[in-house]
């Protein structure tokens, strides 16, 4: 699903960013231009990427 349409990011992209070390929203707009034009994305992108910190969390405290 696209999140960003100004830039063409989709969902995908964004838990990849995450998977890789993306933070916050301001290493989302750095990597992948989202939140950069009109900025419609920025709540949206901010829940993908807190979720997919989520998962991580979640993955991470069962098999340790």
């Amino acid at each position: 699903m696209y999140v960003c349409l100004c830039q063409a990011v989709t969902d995908k992209q964004i838990k990849q960013a995450a998977e890789n070390g993306a933070n916050h929203i301001r290493d989302l707009k750095r990597d992948l231009g989202v939140a950069s034009v009109c900025g419609k994305c920025a709540c949206q992108a901010r829940k993908v990427l807190q979720d997919t910190h989520a998962e991580q969390a979640a993955l991470y405290y069962e098999v340790a």
